[in-house]
């Protein structure tokens, strides 16, 4: 029995060094060079149109159409309830615990270089979405076949896409829900508890995605908001107990963010990669996910969606990343990783009570991630191939994958998904690269139009743009 832990080991020896070197290398000149890239193409569209984002996310005005059809909010929201998960809450305290305090600077600046990034990736999905029974889909797979004639590639994203989300992340959500009950029950791991929680998790999840995009928009646009909401009060809260020790904490992290002494000592491991790492899997930017949910919106322009994107970036790191950062940095918690470094620490600020606070923001976050991922796996498999069986045997092995999750320590399965993440991103980034003029001409086309005094309304033909579904949808 010992080899197979062996190889096991070894294996994930291996997955450890593909990681670093592409997280290290790679994907930090990529995600870094797109951001700077977009952030100066759209002349620092992120901050400059921010306010039409937040109108965009509340109209309502073409969305009232069709009941079944997704609304701007909702596909916000399902965005935002798969960026905000146990990364959001346990990743922060990895993130902090393994590449100190400076990785949340570098995580606030892949935030706001990475929302120019959403903008053009999530635009260019509204604009090659397709209509299947009434709803939209889309995503990079979609805007890779449709713009760049290049079917083999976005079946290639729809593979890493798949295994990534349905089965890596939602696996690893599962696992954290799980985990985060440990603490109320004793020897929790040799408990029927795990399978307990695997079943639970297991029939919600199906319950939630026989229902439909619309059921899991529904479902997301309201857990979602409340909880985040409640998530920052508690951040807010924590700070505003602990006002006199922010100016240190703001101090520590900019130093820490800077420190040459311990990058140069084993960059790999350094504030700048965890930090950078981490900030790609909370806020997803540039990766090529969030478009999937971006494209089911019903929207008058393409742009809309793009800048409703960029809130979404902003409110998981900005904003509850930020929440999860204040609220470890002025406790005395020390020693501890993960979802116990969490508890332990917003304990220790406001009182034990906050422990069933996290305990079920956890549950809620990652659930809604759970859902989320799903949704944005579902439109990869009817992009391979649209069939009813495959749907059917595919939404059970999700289901599957959850219940199985809640029970396994997943530290192999989290490699897996940081590689896939890694490719997936890779991927992407060449893609929206090569795209990026077309949705640089359909952000000018929404300016011209407001300059004009009108509500912008998308016509292919107005930027050369033909063979989409807005044609369809104009008569």
């Amino acid at each position: 029995m010992g080899l197979p832990k062996e190889f096991m080991t070894e294996l994930n020896d291996v997955l450890t060094g593909i990681n670093d070197v592409m997280y290290t290398y790679i994907l930090l000149i990529l995600l870094v060079g797109t951001g700077i890239y977009f952030t100066v193409r759209t002349r620092f569209v992120q901050f400059r149109l921010l306010k039409d984002g937040l109108k965009s996310m509340l109209d309502k005005g073409k969305e009232k159409t069709e009941g079944k059809k997704v609304s701007s909010f909702q596909a916000l929201m399902i965005s935002t309830a798969s960026r905000v998960g146990t990364g959001n809450i346990a990743g922060i305290a990895t993130a902090i615990a393994t590449g100190g305090p400076g990785a949340v600077f570098w995580m606030w600046l892949m935030a706001i270089l990475g929302g120019a990034s959403a903008f053009i990736e999530s635009t260019l999905a509204q604009v090659y979405k397709v209509k299947d029974k009434g709803q939209f889909r889309g995503g990079p797979s979609y805007y890779m076949e449709r713009a760049l004639k290049a079917r083999w590639m976005g079946i290639i994203f729809s593979i890493l896409l798949i295994i990534c989300f349905a089965y890596g992340f939602n696996g690893l959500q599962a696992f954290n829900i799980s985990s985060a009950i440990e603490y109320y029950v004793p020897n929790y791991a040799s408990t029927p508890g795990p399978m307990i929680v695997g079943i639970v998790l297991a029939v919600l999840t199906g319950a939630v995605i026989w229902g439909g995009t619309h059921r899991i928009g529904f479902i997301s646009s309201v857990i979602v908001p409340l909880m985040a909401g409640a998530y920052i009060i508690m951040g807010i809260v924590t700070m505003v107990l602990n006002i006199v020790e922010l100016p240190a904490v703001f101090a520590t992290i900019f130093k820490a963010a800077f420190d040459v002494k311990a990058i140069m000592g084993g960059f790999a491991g350094s504030a700048v990669v965890i930090g950078i790492k981490r900030g790609l899997f909370s806020n997803e930017a540039g990766m090529g996910s969030a478009p999937n949910a971006s494209a089911s919106a019903d929207v008058p322009h393409p742009v809309n969606q793009g800048l409703v994107q960029i809130i979404s970036v902003f409110i998981d790191t900005l904003m509850i990343c930020s929440s999860t950062a204040m609220m470890l940095l002025v406790s005395d918690v020390k020693g501890l990783d993960g979802i116990a470094y969490v508890q332990q620490a917003v304990s220790s600020n406001v009182g034990s009570w906050a422990i069933h606070f996290i305990t079920l923001a956890i549950f809620a976050f990652a659930f809604t991630s759970v859902i989320g991922n799903y949704c944005y796996a579902e439109s990869n498999i009817l992009f391979i191939k649209n069939n009813k069986i495959l749907l059917h045997i595919f939404r059970g092995t999700c289901v599957v994958a959850v219940f199985l999750g809640a029970q396994a320590d997943f530290s192999l399965a989290w490699n897996i998904a940081d590689i896939t993440m890694g490719l997936m991103a890779i991927v992407n980034i060449i893609a929206i690269l090569l795209l990026g003029g077309k949705a640089i001409r359909v952000l000018k086309d929404y300016e011209a139009q407001k300059k004009a005094g009108r509500k912008p309304v998308f016509r292919g033909s107005d930027v050369g743009i033909s063979g989409t579904v807005w044609e369809e949808e104009e008569k």
